[in-house]
């Protein structure tokens, strides 16, 4: 997985399921941590507001 993908599955997520599109935003963050680490998935729920709008908070860092 790319930042690209991950952009692209999180907006095709959002046109097509609006806002009951929380379960599979989740996926795909949760794929980009796995992939490229918590701080490229912290950059895109900032990115696309995905706190705010659906509830999904980056990691907290100690």
């Amino acid at each position: 997985m790319t930042t690209d993908d991950a952009r692209l599955r999180i907006q095709s997520a959002i046109d097509q399921f609006g806002p009951k599109a929380a379960p599979m935003i989740d996926l795909v963050i949760s794929e980009t941590r796995s992939a490229l680490g918590n701080e490229t998935a912290t950059e895109l729920i900032d990115e696309f507001n995905l706190e705010l709008q659906y509830n999904i908070t980056p990691l907290e860092f100690e």
